[in-house]
Parts: C-alpha cells; sequence; structure tokens
C-alpha cells in the first residue's frame, strides 16, 4: 500500500535525505519519496503504519518535521487495519450470532436464555475446534500469558478440552447451573493473564484460535472473555 502524507520542516536537500532515511529504516516501509517544494512524503509499505510511529521515527513530538494525514484519512486506515487484523474473529461472532438468534426467536421475540446458551455453546465449540487444530502450539502460546499455562505447562492441553466439554454442555443444556460455574471460574482466570499482558502492552500472540490465525493480544481478546464471564454470571442470576 502506498500513501501520501503531508511534511512540514524541510528546508534543504539534507533535510529530505534525513527524513527519506529515517523512515526507510522502519520495518514493513518498501520506499519514500519527499519533496520540501510540496512539503510532502510518499510511503509504501507491506502493511498500515500509523502516524504515531512515523512520527516518532522522525525524531518524535519535538523534531521539526511533522507529518500528518494528507491524501487519505488515517481514521479510515486505522479502522480498515483493525477489520482486516481480526476479521476470523469478527466472522465468527456475525454467524455464532445469527445461528444464536435464529435458534432462540419463539413466538415472535427472542429468548434471552435461549440466545446465550447457543451463543456460549457456538463460542466454545468452534474455539475449540481451532485449537484442536494444533494443540501443541496453542498450549504453546498460551502459556506466554495465561497465569495457570505458566506455571502448569500441561494446562493449555487440558484448557482446549475444557472448552469443548463447555460447548457440548451448553449445546446439549447439560447440569446448567454447574456448567456456568465452571464457565464463571475458567473464563475468570483466562482473562486474568490477557488483562496483564494488554495493560503491560506485551506484544504477543492471541491464543484464542490456536496458532491458525496470528492474531494479537489487544482489548478484543478481554471483550471476548469479558462477554463469556458477562453471559455465565447473567445466566446464573436468571435461572
Amino acid at each position: 500500500m502506498t500513501h501520501t502524507y503531508q511534511l512540514t520542516g524541510m528546508t534543504c536537500g539534507g533535510c529530505e535525505n534525513k527524513v527519506k532515511s529515517s523512515l526507510l529504516v522502519l520495518p514493513d516501509v518498501t520506499s519514500v519519496e519527499v519533496s520540501k517544494d510540496t512539503n510532502s512524503a510518499t510511503i509504501s509499505m507491506d502493511k498500515h503504519i500509523g502516524l504515531d510511529t512515523l512520527q516518532q521515527a522522525l525524531g518524535g513530538a519535538e523534531s521539526k518535521y511533522h507529518i500528518a494525514a494528507a491524501a487519505h484519512s488515517e481514521t479510515l486506515e486505522e479502522t480498515k487495519s483493525w477489520a482486516i487484523t481480526y476479521k476470523p474473529i469478527l466472522l465468527i461472532f456475525g454467524y455464532v450470532t445469527a445461528i444464536s438468534l435464529l435458534v432462540s426467536w419463539q413466538d415472535g421475540a427472542v429468548n434471552f436464555m435461549t440466545f446465550m446458551r447457543i451463543f456460549m455453546a457456538g463460542f466454545f465449540l468452534t474455539f475449540s475446534f481451532f485449537k484442536m487444530l494444533n494443540l501443541r502450539a496453542f498450549a504453546k502460546s498460551y502459556a506466554m500469558y495465561d497465569i495457570v499455562a505458566k506455571k502448569f505447562s500441561a494446562w493449555g492441553y487440558i484448557y482446549a478440552f475444557i472448552e469443548l466439554g463447555l460447548g457440548l454442555s451448553f449445546a446439549l443444556n447439560l447440569s446448567p447451573v454447574a456448567v456456568n460455574w465452571v464457565t464463571l471460574i475458567i473464563m475468570t482466570i483466562s482473562i486474568l493473564g490477557v488483562l496483564e499482558s494488554v495493560l503491560n502492552k506485551k506484544k504477543i500472540q492471541c491464543a484464542c484460535l490456536g496458532a491458525v490465525f496470528n492474531l494479537p493480544m489487544s482489548t478484543v481478546t478481554i471483550v471476548e472473555d469479558a462477554i463469556m464471564i458477562a453471559m455465565s454470571a447473567a445466566m446464573l442470576v436468571l435461572m
């Protein structure tokens, strides 16, 4: 992808060379063309790079060189980049939500308890499936951030089968009280490691879909776990 930016502060050929060299050292940047006459920079990159990262490469906020969005909307690019990165999870949630709504539609309205049960069944069955595709790789990735898996490496293997069991239990409506308590406890433990990683800004792979997709750990993972916690708690309260 190639984007054109407004770049101010260049006053001579030396400035142009300095700016070009500074931007070219960034990972994923393949080519840079700058012009002091038009106060512009045209940058080709393998994947979208945020303005903050580009500005840091130029010396930060205190630098005399300042880069800003020009021929494209930075917000739009960030949104497109986010959507592309998390497309697998967005599709899964979309499918699971649609199926849950169809199954829970009763007498002209959605039965909320049925919706939550089917949603959680679909969620756990789908996510456990992707983990099972490469169980060893999932366990290895999971041990990088989960508070239990860090100390007990076999927990990653066990966790995948727990998700499968929860999915089947929700689908068959087996022992709903016990199953919701297990879900509440397991997902609460899981979210602790996720919170720690996100708050400490650790750049690690999220293992929610196993090793099939290279998804970064982020607030999306927190929301994913929080939904399961909220639904299991709500079902326990409403039973």
